[in-house]
C-alpha cells in the first residue's frame, strides 16, 4: 500500500513549511508559552494572506481533508500557536456543514481573514467528557432563547468571537435527544469568562451564562438535535486538525539537547545506547500516529465522518506521548524537573513542558476513556458499559 501523498498535497506541505520559515519565529512560540494563549492573530492573518486558511474549513472551498491535515500537521510539528485557529477552523467547518445562510454571512467570510476566533463550549464543571448530562439550560422565549448555566474548560473564549455552545432544551426525554447547539456571539450581555490556569501552562478559562438572550437565527441544527451537531464537531476535531504529532516538536528538542556535552561531564546522552533506541522507538509513534491520521482525513475527503479513526488516531498519540516523555524525563533526571529560563533545564525546559503537557493531551477533545468505549462499541462491538 502506498502511503505517500499525492502531488498536491504534497506541494502544499512545501508551501506550509515554507511560510513557516519565513514567518513563524521563536519570539512568537515564546510568548505563546509565556502567555498561555496558544494563538496567534497576525500569525493567523498571514496565513489567509498567503492564500494557506481557505482551504482550512472542513468541506468548503477547493481544499479537500488531506491538505486540511497537512496544514495543521505541519504547525503542530513547528510548535506553532495553531490552537485557536484550529478550533475556529472546526466551528467553521461545523457552520459549512449545518448552518443557514446567515451563519456563513455572519462567521465564515470573518473567520477566514484568521482575526476572528471561536471557542467551544460543551462541558461542565460536573459533566466534563460526559456531555450529554450537560445542564446549561436554553429556554424559549418569543422568537428567542434564554441561556443559563456554567462550562469549564472553554479554552480560547478570551479571545473568542464566538462560542460554539451546547445547552438542554427539553429535559423530559433521554439525555442525548434533549440538546439543542447555538453559536452565541461572546459580546452578548450575561456572558462573564474568568481565567483557570492548568499545569500544562496553557490558559482556559469557565464561563457563566446569566440571563444569556439569543436570538433563534443563531441556532445551529434542530432544536433538540444537538447531538447529531456534536457528532459531525468531533469528528473534525480528533485526528484531522492537529492534536496527534505532539511527540514531534519533542523529539528535536530532545536529540538538540542530548548532542551536547553534559553539565557535569559526563559527556553526551546520544551516545547512550538507551536514548537512541528510544528515539528510534518515539521515531516510529510519530509516524505511526501520521498514518492513522491520515486514515481519519482520508475518510473525510471521500465525504464520511471519521469519529472513530479520530478517536483510534487520538487514543494511541496522545497516549504514547505521555509514556514517551516520561522516558526522556526519567533519563534526564532532576534537570528533567526544571521548566523555561532555569538554568541547567534539560532541553531549555522542554522536557518539563512536555512533562505537565502530555497529561492533558489524553483529556481534551475526549477523554481516553471516552476514545476508549466509542472504539469498543462502533469497532469492536462490545456492548455498552455505561
Amino acid at each position: 500500500m502506498d502511503f505517500s501523498l499525492g502531488p498536491r498535497a504534497t506541494r502544499f506541505r512545501s508551501e506550509v513549511k515554507a511560510f513557516l520559515a519565513e514567518h513563524l519565529t521563536s519570539e512568537t512560540i515564546a510568548r505563546m508559552h509565556e502567555s498561555g494563549t496558544f494563538n496567534d492573530r497576525d500569525l493567523n492573518e498571514a496565513l489567509a494572506l498567503a492564500g494557506l486558511l481557505e482551504g482550512a474549513v472542513p468541506g468548503y472551498g477547493d481544499r479537500d481533508p488531506i491538505e486540511l491535515y497537512v496544514l495543521f500537521n505541519e504547525l503542530e510539528k513547528a510548535g506553532a500557536p495553531y490552537d485557536g485557529l484550529a478550533v475556529s477552523m472546526l466551528v467553521a467547518g461545523v457552520v459549512n456543514a449545518v448552518g443557514t445562510d446567515f451563519h456563513r454571512t455572519e462567521m465564515l467570510d470573518k473567520l477566514l481573514t484568521g482575526r476572528f476566533n471561536c471557542c467551544l463550549g460543551y462541558s461542565e464543571p460536573d459533566h466534563g467528557s460526559d456531555v450529554a448530562s450537560i445542564t446549561t439550560r436554553a429556554v424559549r422565549d418569543g422568537d428567542g432563547w434564554v441561556v443559563n448555566g456554567q462550562k469549564m474548560w472553554t479554552t480560547m473564549a478570551h479571545e473568542a468571537d464566538w462560542v460554539l455552545l451546547l445547552t438542554r432544551t427539553n429535559p423530559d426525554v433521554p439525555r442525548h435527544h434533549g440538546l439543542t447547539m447555538f453559536v452565541v456571539p461572546m459580546d452578548t450581555p450575561g456572558i462573564e469568562i474568568h481565567p483557570v490556569p492548568t499545569m500544562a501552562s496553557e490558559r482556559t478559562n469557565a464561563t457563566f451564562y446569566d440571563d444569556v438572550r439569543v436570538a433563534d437565527e443563531w441556532r445551529l441544527g434542530e432544536v433538540d438535535g444537538g447531538w447529531a451537531v456534536m457528532g459531525v464537531a468531533l469528528a473534525f476535531e480528533r485526528g484531522v486538525m492537529g492534536g496527534t504529532n505532539p511527540a514531534v516538536p519533542l523529539l528535536r528538542h530532545v536529540r538538540a539537547w542530548a548532542e551536547t556535552d553534559g553539565s557535569d561531564g559526563s559527556g553526551r546522552m546520544v551516545d547512550d545506547p538507551l536514548f537512541r533506541e528510544r528515539v528510534a522507538r518515539t521515531a516510529i509513534v510519530n509516524q505511526v500516529s501520521q498514518l492513522l491520521t491520515l486514515r481519519a482525513a482520508w475518510i473525510a475527503a471521500e465525504g464520511g465522518l471519521p469519529g472513530l479513526e479520530g478517536s483510534m488516531a487520538k487514543v494511541f498519540a496522545s497516549e504514547e506521548y505521555q509514556r514517551i516523555v516520561g522516558w526522556f524525563q526519567q533519563m534526564a533526571g532532576a534537570e528533567g524537573l526544571l521548566g523555561f529560563h532555569a538554568d541547567g533545564a534539560a532541553a531549555d525546559g522542554w522536557i518539563d513542558y512536555d512533562a505537565r503537557h502530555a497529561p492533558v493531551t489524553t483529556i481534551y477533545g475526549g477523554t481516553s476513556e471516552i476514545n476508549r468505549n466509542n472504539i469498543a462499541e462502533r469497532h469492536l462491538g462490545l456492548p455498552r458499559n455505561r
